[in-house]
């Protein structure tokens, strides 16, 4: 293997967590995908924020075609909503079921196309709300070491100040990277 190839490998499997202000969320989501998106990645978002309904709303009216991208949607069940199934997206009872969860994220990467994947987890702080820091952490360790064992990227978003200091501090040992989401610009790279 020579120095390029293993440079486009590591790029391929590069995990960071973007921090935002709360009120620029949804911005970042959406810059972030469409960066996986350019980069040629296939996306999967895990959504314990908005449901897909609303995700695939946000993502149309920006020119993004539900069919380039999967979905685990672990908030419209939770919510009351109304599951409409498909071939690109699964559901998951609630946030807290971290079991279904994990189980949902590997079904989709498998059934996933060959090529680069990408995990956008949307978001790291609103899982927070709904588990204990310590489970977040041991959920999150299992997440990242399942990505970097399958060559997956990965992308944790997250409102600042909405980690505690510990989980920060453990994500920092997990991930590549962490990136504060009003100092990239449309040209960083974050994969």
């Amino acid at each position: 293997m020579d120095a390029q190839t293993a440079t486009e490998d590591a790029a391929e499997s590069l995990l960071c967590l973007l921090l935002a202000r709360p009120e620029n969320v949804p911005e970042m989501n959406l810059l972030v995908m469409k960066k996986i998106l350019k980069s040629g990645c296939t996306p999967l978002v895990v959504t314990v924020n908005k449901p897909c309904k609303v995700l695939a709303k946000m993502y149309e009216k920006e020119g993004i075609s539900p069919d380039s991208y999967y979905v685990i949607d672990a908030v419209t069940q939770y919510s009351g909503g109304v599951c409409i199934p498909g071939s690109r997206v699964k559901y998951v009872t609630n946030p807290s079921n971290l079991t279904d969860l994990g189980i949902a994220i590997t079904e989709l990467l498998k059934k996933m196309p060959a090529g680069k994947k990408c995990i956008m987890f949307d978001s790291v702080s609103m899982l927070l709300i709904h588990i204990p820091s310590v489970t977040a952490s041991k959920f999150l360790h299992f997440v990242v070491t399942k990505l970097k064992l399958t060559d997956v990227s990965g992308v944790f978003l997250c409102a600042e100040k909405g980690l505690d200091p510990v989980i920060l501090s453990q994500m920092s040992s997990f991930v590549d990277h962490i990136t504060d989401f009003e100092k990239i610009g449309a040209d960083t790279c974050i994969l």
